[in-house]
């Protein structure tokens, strides 16, 4: 009797552990899609089903979650905030077929790699899942009527390949692009129908089906050719098995979210891995067997052997998204970076790209920050890519083209300026813009520009150095300082100034430029650009008067009001929502400003900071985001800085490092795992008491790339209150530090 206790013991617990490992979470099961998607102000997040980098990526086409209507049922976008490229729509037999329904929506359920939705004036069920290049749909009527498929192109050609198969492609307008597409059903259709249109350059094929038949739907798509189209839809998806697709991209998106694993809050995981999740959208990978369609040249090109990866706004990511897959997809990045190399090796001048898209380099916000993606991944050990060749391009793109914002002219005037004085002009009050490459919307934004730039020739100067350039070397290493010529000494802020050499005056550093303080900054007003020299802090906290200046005055910016209603303020300055008195958390210049405590002393103002904002602007609901967050750009600094470390300046090989928010996280960087340890894990304590790595006492308030990477075990001891004392001597580095 005992021994047949403890057997129905031992199978009770073994059952129970069984069934709690199969309903245990994974990392995929924290994603939610939703976050964020509710703007505060500006663009929404959307919620993208994909695969990680993949060229295939739909959401429901809408304005955002408050829409009332999404339009048809998409079929992919061209790039990240894209309008869907085709039309996918359910009719029944009796309506007035439209190229383009919109209907209202009930019990939609979005996963990465999953999409569901009842669509209520076609009374369908919809289900849909993605792979790489191709997808599959289920729709099940629950009306016994016929009814059609409609496919739509807006701008292309579409026919039939056979009883049950369908391809055409659309145009992507002001582009070499077209995107292909082969259709396949799992029934034949009763009737195939072609409408007329009054846009000779709109096509639609309608395709009548039984009552009640449940019609799956698989389909590839293409930047090559139709013919492309199908051998990847036949390559990915061999039948018509909806659950199995998702299942297979269900397992993808863990191995993916799994680099990084982390112990803690349920909520924070949420915020964390939807954050991990959004810097998988892109860039994505446009190579199709072993061939990639360029809009650079409008050529088909061979990878040999390297994937081509396109879509990717270099302003938003260069600060953080990039140096996430510097430590996690190390191969992933040099991969790309060598895809920027390829790209201004195919445009008419040899200039690294600033917004790479499908259809082609868009050239917009200011300054060449390809430069510092190429230089952090060498400093930090990447070698999948030529040094000499992306140099030479990134040179030629800051010193050939203009520097002026959203330009793709060559440089002139304030170009030639800007090489002979060291800063990039601005008008004076009142004076009327008469140089032909200032946009006119988006003015000379002259402060914003001088910053980026000298930034962006310290990273030519490191880089030159890397590769035996010592010429250049010393030739862009002292142009990386000329900040100092629109530092205002008397008032501590950047300065925009004229050609005369004089401060622009009157000047009010909350609200003076115009529309998004263009005529000045770049989307934020003068309190974040106060802070835009992230390869030399150091000599910033001295032009500053020292660190206790320096501190107080990012003390001052997070206490200053607006200065004016919220109204008046976001009608002006629109992107620099988030905020905290004049810190904007919803801007990208801003990500790395509450690190800067660290260089002067004062590392517990780092961790109470971080937290604080992680709180206050990233959370687990509809609002979640506090702006844009332009495809990773944003969401890579919440997976930094939950970590809690964060790259301050992309080039330099180091991390400056915040507060951890998870009892303990673990780092796959490929070859080994590093894990980190929260010791007195509680929510509330956010202040690190003590540090060690591998056991040794660790005293300052930065790490190493090799010293991160070589790591085993790093500990936080954290507590409720500061310790003020813990790293208050460290300086992280600032201008100079030796690479690998």
């Amino acid at each position: 009797m005992a021994i047949r206790i403890i057997s129905l013991l031992l199978f009770f617990f073994s059952s129970a552990a069984a069934l709690s490992q199969s309903t245990a979470k994974q990392p995929v099961d924290y994603v939610n899609p939703y976050m964020g998607n509710i703007s505060h102000l500006l663009v929404p997040t959307y919620p993208t089903i994909h695969l990680p980098n993949s060229l295939l990526r739909v959401y429901p086409e809408r304005d955002d979650y408050t829409s009332n209507r999404i339009k048809g049922l998409p079929i992919m976008i061209s790039s990240h905030r894209g309008r869907s490229v085709f039309g996918l729509s359910m009719q029944y037999v009796g309506q007035q077929l439209q190229s383009n329904k919109h209907y209202t929506y009930d019990n939609e359920i979005i996963k990465p790699y999953y999409y569901e939705v009842d669509l209520d004036e076609a009374n369908v069920h919809v289900r849909f899942a993605p792979s790489h290049q191709s997808a599959i749909y289920a729709i099940q009527p629950r009306q016994k009527e016929s009814f059609y498929l409609v496919l739509n192109s807006s701008n292309g050609q579409l026919s039939t390949k056979g009883k049950n198969a369908f391809s055409g492609f659309q145009a992507l307008e002001g582009s070499p692009t077209k995107v292909y597409i082969y259709l396949e059903t799992n029934i034949d259709p009763q009737k195939i129908e072609y409408l007329e249109s009054n846009n000779q350059k709109e096509k639609t094929v309608a395709l009548k089906f039984p009552a009640s038949a449940e019609i799956k739907i698989r389909y590839g798509i293409s930047l090559i050719s139709e013919e492309q189209a199908m051998r990847n839809v036949r390559r990915e998806i061999k039948d018509y098995n909806l659950d199995k697709v998702a299942q297979k991209g269900r397992m993808l998106w863990n191995d993916k979210l799994s680099k990084l694993h982390v112990q803690g809050d349920d909520n924070r995981k949420v915020i964390f891995y939807t954050s991990l999740y959004r810097t998988y959208e892109r860039m994505v990978n446009v190579s199709e067997d072993g061939k990639y369609f360029s809009p650079f040249d409008g050529k088909i090109h061979s990878d040999g052997g390297k994937p081509f990866y396109n879509d990717d706004w270099i302003w938003d990511t260069y600060r953080a998204t990039h140096p996430l897959r510097v430590l996690i997809e190390p191969e992933m990045e040099s991969h790309m970076v060598n895809s920027f190399v390829r790209m201004a090796e195919q445009m008419d001048n040899l200039w690294m790209p600033t917004f790479p898209e499908i259809t082609g380099d868009s050239r917009r916000m200011n300054s060449n920050h390809a430069v510092a993606t190429v230089l952090d991944a060498y400093a930090k050990g990447l070698r999948g890519f030529d040094a000499n060749k992306a140099y030479d391009a990134s040179k030629k793109a800051i010193t050939e083209k203009t520097l002026a914002p959203w330009s793709a002219k060559k440089a002139g005037s304030l170009d030639q300026f800007y090489k002979k004085h060291g800063y990039f002009p601005a008008l004076p009050h009142g004076e009327k813009e008469t140089v032909a490459e200032v946009h006119p919307f988006e003015k000379r934004q002259p402060v914003a520009v001088t910053l980026g730039t000298v930034y962006d020739e310290w990273c030519l100067a490191q880089l030159a150095k890397q590769i035996g350039n010592q010429q250049d070397y010393e030739y862009f290493l002292p142009r990386s300082l000329n900040y100092r010529k629109i530092f205002h000494p008397e008032t501590h802020f950047f300065h925009p100034k004229d050609e005369q050499h004089n401060f622009i005056q009157p000047f009010d550093y909350r609200n003076s430029g115009g529309i998004g303080a263009r005529e000045a900054y770049g989307e934020n007003n003068g309190w974040v650009y106060r802070w835009d020299v992230p390869h030399n802090v150091a000599d910033l906290i001295e032009l500053m008067g020292g660190e206790k200046n320096f501190s107080a005055n990012l003390d001052e910016m997070y206490n200053t009001p607006l200065g004016t209603s919220k109204f008046s303020f976001y009608a002006q300055l629109p992107d620099h929502t988030g905020n905290v008195g004049q810190f904007s958390m919803a801007n990208e210049p801003s990500l790395h400003i509450p690190y800067l405590y660290n260089y002067s002393g004062q590392p517990w103002k780092t961790q109470k900071r971080i937290y604080t904002l992680i709180d206050q602007w990233f959370r687990n609901d509809l609002m979640g985001i506090p702006g844009d967050e332009d495809g990773g750009g944003m969401s890579a600094f919440v997976v930094f800085s939950m970590m809690g470390f964060y790259p301050v300046t992309p080039g330099m090989p180091m991390y400056v490092i915040g507060t951890p928010m998870f009892q303990n996280a673990t780092i796959d960087v490929g070859n080994k795992k590093i894990k980190l340890i929260a010791v007195n894990y509680a929510l509330e304590n956010k202040y690190i008491q003590s540090m060690k790595v591998d056991g040794r006492s660790w005293d300052q308030s930065w790490i190493s790339h090799a010293d991160l990477v070589k790591a085993n075990n790093i500990e936080f001891i954290m507590g409720k209150y500061p310790n003020k004392k813990w790293a208050a001597s460290s300086r992280p580095p600032s201008f100079t530090m030796k690479f690998p």
